[in-house]
Order: structure tokens, then sequence, then C-alpha cells
């Protein structure tokens, strides 16, 4: 036998040995039945699943007025023999300049039997008319509630004379990578479809925003399934479908969907308030790199390094300070950068928050009262250019790669740089260096080295050579950019 030949016989081993074997066979086959009883079988079918759920989701149709560009006329002298011939194409450019109507579609789901619908904002966007097509083909009017741009939502309601079926939101943090998942939409304007697939990935960041939370999926998502529901097996409604990565326009099996966790917070509130309070610190962050870590004595990367703070924000009263390192707010771990907005954001407006920061390489705890986000007005980029003109600057000396020299009239108007602002100037960048390969260039402003302020080019020099003598690596900067402040780790050349 095929046992026989691949193991000796079990009457010519020692009982001891006999027992250890059965022991080992038990259990092998324990595991598996218990891998096999915790693993969860493919359904059967998602006829029952659609069915129940296909009535609750509608798809949605805009319309807006839009004016086309007009192409340059075409002028002839009186009488000319092309003036005939090219009369009927000048009537239709004159005509293709004038306002049209134009309408496009999307999808969306109710959450309530009274009319309140949920799709994406971007799919009512400068809508002048709103259409909602429910299952059985009734067409209804809509009116906006509230609409929330930094999440992409819209919450609309319809005037129905009987209750309509609705859905209710699942809690989008149980879901699993290999989860199954169902969406129905509207792609292509073809009404109502249903697509399956799983979850392909959690917490997906496309740089759509600082908001940025996703559910990939690779259940078919195209054109005019945005606002549609994404369900779990139990028929709740675990994401917003928003996005695709695509670039035939059609799914390719990347789609994305807002968490539902993200969205019901900002859909009680458009409810309530018709837009959305977010709380808010009046901090400025960034991402905490390897080198800046390793400048502060963090360790591993984590957690959001405030690059400046608002004056008189809820941040500054905590007495929370550029160079602080948020690792924990409100009980909850920040892993990294975006993951604080979001833990901000979610926190209630006028309470007060727990927060524990990095600060000279110890945890320093903090109480924050969370204020509300307000609307950011247009700011002009810091990242233009700055022209110099004739002033010459003396004084200089050349430290990392940086060529520097003491704030002075002549710097101030050679780069533009405001009467408020203090530091170091730095007048020219070896193309070779660290300080090159970050970013850092002429007419920037360096304004603190290792945390500590500085006024002349001795005082960066001097804190270079202690870097250097205690074996550190890299050295953390900040720096101002016409009043943009950030921190940059340079390494220790």
């Amino acid at each position: 036998m095929i046992t026989q030949a691949l193991y000796p016989s079990q009457r010519s081993q020692p009982f001891f040995a006999r027992l250890c074997s059965a022991l080992l066979v038990v259990a092998f086959f324990s595991i598996g039945a218990t891998a096999n009883a915790q693993a969860k079988p493919a359904p059967d079918g998602f006829a029952d699943l659609a069915e129940k759920l296909l009535p609750a989701v509608v798809n949605i149709s805009t319309t807006q007025i839009v004016k086309e560009t007009n192409t340059p006329e075409f002028s002839f002298p009186p009488g000319s023999p092309f003036e005939d011939f090219f009369k009927e194409f000048l009537d239709r450019q004159q005509n293709k300049g004038k306002p049209r109507r134009a309408t496009s579609l999307g999808s969306g789901f109710i959450i309530d039997p009274s009319g309140l619908i949920v799709t994406n904002n971007h799919v009512i966007n400068e809508a002048e008319e709103i259409t909602v097509i429910l299952n059985d083909n009734t067409n209804l009017k809509a009116k906006i509630l509230g609409r929330d741009t930094k999440i992409d939502l819209a919450l609309l309601k319809v005037e129905a004379s009987k209750p309509l079926s609705a859905v209710s939101f699942g809690d989008s943090d149980k879901a699993r990578i290999g989860d199954w998942v169902l969406a129905i939409g509207n792609p292509f304007g073809l009404g109502s479809s249903v697509t399956t697939g799983i979850v392909s990935a959690l917490a997906r960041d496309i740089n759509s925003g600082q908001y940025d939370e996703y559910i990939q999926t690779d259940a078919s998502i195209n054109r005019g399934n945005s606002g549609g529901p994404m369900f779990n097996m139990a028929g709740e409604v675990i994401g917003i479908n928003t996005a695709i990565l695509s670039p035939s326009g059609g799914s390719v099996g990347i789609g994305f969907a807002v968490p539902s966790n993200l969205a019901k917070q900002v859909i009680d509130q458009l409810r309530q308030f018709g837009k959305t309070k977010r709380g808010w610190l009046g901090v400025r962050i960034q991402e905490v790199t390897p080198e800046i870590a390793e400048s502060l004595g963090l360790g591993k990367p984590r957690g959001a390094l405030v690059a400046s703070v608002s004056p008189g924000g809820p941040a500054a009263l905590a007495k929370i300070e550029p160079g602080d390192v948020v690792v924990k707010f409100n009980g909850r771990d920040i892993t990294e950068m975006r993951r604080l907005p979001r833990v901000v954001a979610e926190t209630a407006v006028g309470s007060e928050a727990s927060i524990e920061v990095w600060r000279g390489e110890k945890i320093v705890p903090l109480r924050v009262k969370v204020g509300e986000l307000p609307d950011e007005p247009e700011t002009a980029s810091a990242e233009d250019d700055k022209k110099p003109s004739s002033p010459v600057i003396t004084g200089t000396t050349t430290v990392m790669g940086l060529t520097l020299a003491p704030m002075s009239d002549d710097a101030r108007q050679k780069y533009s740089l405001d009467d408020k602002i203090s530091g170091v100037v730095i007048t020219a960048v070896d193309a070779k260096s660290s300080a090159s390969e970050k970013g850092i260039r002429p007419g920037d402003v360096v304004v603190e080295v290792a945390q500590q302020e500085v006024k002349t080019p001795a005082e960066i020099a001097k804190y270079v050579k202690e870097a250097k003598d205690s074996a550190r690596k890299s050295l953390l900067f900040l720096i101002d950019r016409g009043g943009d402040l950030r921190f940059i780790a340079l390494k220790v050349e």
C-alpha cells in the first residue's frame, strides 16, 4: 500500500511513538476542521438579495444649461463665390454658441421611506433640474437638502404618494478584503444593473482629498454608477460608489466607494443642518518621513507632524506647538498623517478631546476643545517663483549644500520677503545636495534647526556640527516659503 511505503509499520514502532503519531493525525484533522468551519462558503446566488434591494436604488437624471464655445467666424467680401458655399456652415457655427440643455445620469439610493435619497455631489452638481426615477419607472422631482464637496456626497428629497422602499447603512469597518459585495446602479444610462465582486482593498488614498479612505472593489462600476450603493451580503450599504480607475472610461475591475462609516455622519449632518459641521484643530500638518522620525528620536515613522498652528485656534489654545507629532487623538492611534484629519473631522464640534504629542523625545498629554472647520478661502499658491531683483547679498556661509545669509533689507527686497519673516535666508542650493533633492530653493528662509530658532548662519553651522559629532543621520529644518511653513529633514553631509 502507498501508506505502508510512505510510513513504517506501526507494529514495529514503540508504543510511545505510535501514540505520538496518533495524536499528530488527530491534531491535523482538528486544525483542518476548524479552518473549514471558519471559512465562509461562496453564495449560491444573488437573486434573492438583488430582488430585495432593487426597489431602493434609483436612477438620477439632471438637466443643466451649457454654452458651447464659438469657433472664429469667417468673413468674405460682398459677392464672393464662397459666401453662399459657407452660409450653411456659418449658420451652424453661430447656433453652436447658443445655450443648450444637457442631461447627465447617475445613481442613488433611498435611506428613508419619506423620500430621502443619497447620491454623489458630482452627480447633481450645477443641475437646474433633478429627476429621480424609481425602479418601477415612476419619475419624481427632487430638491437638494444639502451637499458636501469634500466627501462628494449629496442628500436629496422627493415627495411620493406612498412610503418608499429604503435600505440602511452597515458598518464598513467590519468589511474585510475578500468579502463579497453587490453593487447596483445606472451604468451608461441602462437602468438598474446589478454587479458583484469582492472587496479588493481598504482605506485607499486616490489623492482626491484629505479624507480619502475608499473601499476598492472589483465589482463592475462604470459611468452612471456614481452615487449608487455597495451592499454586503446582509443587504446593508457599506459604501457609495464614487470613482473608477480606467484609461478607457469603462470598468477594468478597479472601483472605489466612500465607506458607510465616513458617509453616515455627513448624511446625518446634511439631514439636520443642510451642511456639514466638521471638527477642526487649526494646524497644518505633514507626513513623518523616516528621516524626520530619526531626527526627532521617534523611531519608526508615525503620527502627523505639526508644521504650523493657526493663531487663536483650538490647537494654539491647547498649547500645541510646531514640531509636535500628534500620535494619538481621543484614544485613537494616528498611524499616518492622513488619518488625523478624518479622526478630527468625526469629532463633535465643541467637545473636549484628549491628544498625545511627541515633543522633546517624550509623550506629552494635552486636552483640546475641538472647533468647527471654517470655509476655506482660495489662496494664492506658495509655490510661485520669486523673481530676484538687483540687490547683491553678502556675508554668506555654505553649510550642507546651502548658501546662507543673515536676514537683511537687501535679502527682503531680492526675494520679496515679508517684514514679519525672520530667520536665515537661503541664497543658493548645491544641485547635488540633499537640500536640492528635497526641493529647497533660493529665497526660502530657515526658521528653525533641530527645533531651535536660528538667526544667523553660524547658529546653523553649530547645529550641523553637533549632529555630526553625535552621529545623527539627519537634521530637521523648518523652512518658510512665502509664509508657508514646512519641516524638512536633511541628511547630515
